[in-house]
């Protein structure tokens, strides 16, 4: 009798995560400008002012078209609704994100918070 209660108890102290893809998070708030890479001939990147986009909360974003909702799992960024749902990102550190392509892998577009020397 003594065993069930014990692993019970064992089983209950264990973490649990909140969703398969890692514990929930959130980005800091403000702009995240996105760019592309250039080449050698030119800027090291090319902005897409259209890609861009504001955290405004722990799970709201603002863009172009409207606002929408996000949700970060681990370090998967996935756009949960408005003008952006369904793209996802790759977190790379706290400021960098790399947008995922349709085949799950990094894309070439990129994502920095922006601060006084990116503007």
């Amino acid at each position: 009798m003594k065993r069930p209660i014990i692993l019970a108890l064992l089983l209950a102290a264990a973490p649990v995560l909140a969703v398969p893809g890692g514990p929930i998070d959130s980005l800091d708030a403000g702009a995240y400008v996105c760019e592309l890479p250039g080449d050698a001939t030119g800027p090291a990147g090319i902005r897409q002012p259209d890609a861009g986009f504001t955290i405004l909360n722990a799970n709201s974003y603002e863009a172009a078209g409207g606002r929408g909702a996000y949700l970060l799992t681990g370090d998967v960024l996935a756009l949960t609704s408005g003008p952006k749902r369904g793209q996802r990102f790759h977190r790379i550190s706290n400021r960098f994100l790399r947008l995922i392509g349709p085949d799950g892998n990094d894309g070439p577009l990129r994502c920095v918070r922006q601060v006084v020397n990116n503007r």
